[in-house]
């Protein structure tokens, strides 16, 4: 191993199960934990001069690992680091969001944390992605959204190391191929992002809200303006409401989030709907339809769980799978793939999950 990373701790077949919101996985067969970026380059470079796997966890928040666990080595992503450039000026061609305040966050920092920190700073741009679990070097591989906020809205660029080319490479937004829930960084561990860089304004009010829900709560209309605090706490409510903050004695947040993405359909698939389906341009002749809806009127109500003890669907939130206490992977699985092929005989339409599975097939 590198000199640099001799004295990372690291242990032995660890269950992944409490790496993972979903508390589900078997074993790895070493788990380190890298503290800053230049242990996390060194360990997974030397796993690669040794050809050995490597999974990087973070707070395990969108990802479902197998009963069998993984035969490698999983790294932790533990760094930290927030800096403010106030001065940085931007090119409002890149970004949605263009301001004054430039905040660069390391891939291992607490993600609603930071967004806690620019509320309480008053810069927004990110305000509506309250809650979500997990850490910030997520948030740009599958372009993390809720609400009507996009991480892509306000990503300045991403650091990275580039396992293929061994060595560290920056991507602006332009270059990051942002789409719905995917970019360039997704299904490919050829880049381990390191630290992430948002463009965001200033002032007391949030970004124009875009979501009718929350509209609703904020009492104003789409496209109105609230103060930043009161759109997080509206944000909180509404993901508490639906299971969607982490709660260690609440089982409905026992889960991945959002198992399923809205799907894209052509005009012609999504005309095939039933009239009262919801669905929302989505560019380029396409059409997003609403998985929520479509699981719910092929059958599966909240709480479904299709005869398994372990696993159900939420009882707040029909787009979550959750771990009721005694489930394995397969059981969890076993429910996506009864889910996933009702909607089919429903209404044609394929779902796709959202989480990242390891060592095991959906």
């Amino acid at each position: 191993m590198n000199a640099g990373v001799r004295t990372v701790r690291e242990t032995f077949d660890v269950p992944l199960a409490g790496l993972t919101t979903l508390r589900l996985g078997g074993p790895a067969k070493r788990v380190v934990e890298a503290a800053t970026e230049d242990e996390l380059i060194g360990l997974v470079r030397d796993c690669d001069e040794r050809g050995e796997p490597v999974l990087l966890v973070g707070g395990g928040s969108n990802l479902v690992i197998g009963d069998s666990g993984f035969d490698g080595t999983v790294v932790r992503v533990a760094t930290r680091g927030v800096t403010v450039d106030d001065s940085a000026s931007c090119d409002s061609d890149a970004l949605a969001a263009c301001g004054g305040v430039l905040l660069t966050a390391a891939a291992g920092e607490s993600w609603d944390d930071l967004v806690a920190y620019t509320v309480a700073n008053e810069w927004p741009g990110i305000e509506a992605l309250s809650g979500i679990p997990g850490l910030v070097g997520a948030t740009p591989m599958q372009n993390v959204g809720a609400y009507g906020q996009e991480v892509r809205q306000t990503v300045w660029q991403v650091r990275t190391y580039d396992r293929q080319d061994r060595r560290v490479r920056t991507f602006a937004n332009a270059d990051c191929r942002f789409a719905y829930r995917d970019s360039r960084f997704k299904g490919t561990d050829r880049y381990i992002i390191l630290t992430v860089s948002y463009q965001l304004r200033e002032g007391s009010l949030a970004m124009p809200v875009a979501y009718a829900e929350l509209a609703r709560r904020l009492g104003i209309e789409v496209g109105g303006r609230a103060p930043l605090g009161s759109v997080r706490e509206a944000v909180l409510a509404l993901r508490a409401g639906k299971g969607m903050v982490l709660d260690a004695a609440d089982h409905d947040t026992w889960s991945a989030g959002s198992f399923f993405t809205n799907p894209v359909l052509t005009e012609a698939q999504a005309a095939a709907l039933p009239g009262d389906a919801p669905r929302w341009p989505a560019g380029d002749g396409l059409v997003k339809a609403s998985a929520a809806w479509l699981i719910e009127h092929a059958g599966f109500g909240r709480g479904h769980t299709g005869g398994r003890s372990g696993v159900s669907l939420s009882t707040k939130h029909t787009l979550a799978l959750t771990n009721r206490g005694e489930a394995s992977t397969a059981d969890l699985l076993g429910l996506a793939r009864e889910v996933r092929d009702g909607v089919r005989s429903a209404f044609g339409v394929e779902l796709a999950p959202e989480p990242t599975l390891v060592g095991c097939t959906f």
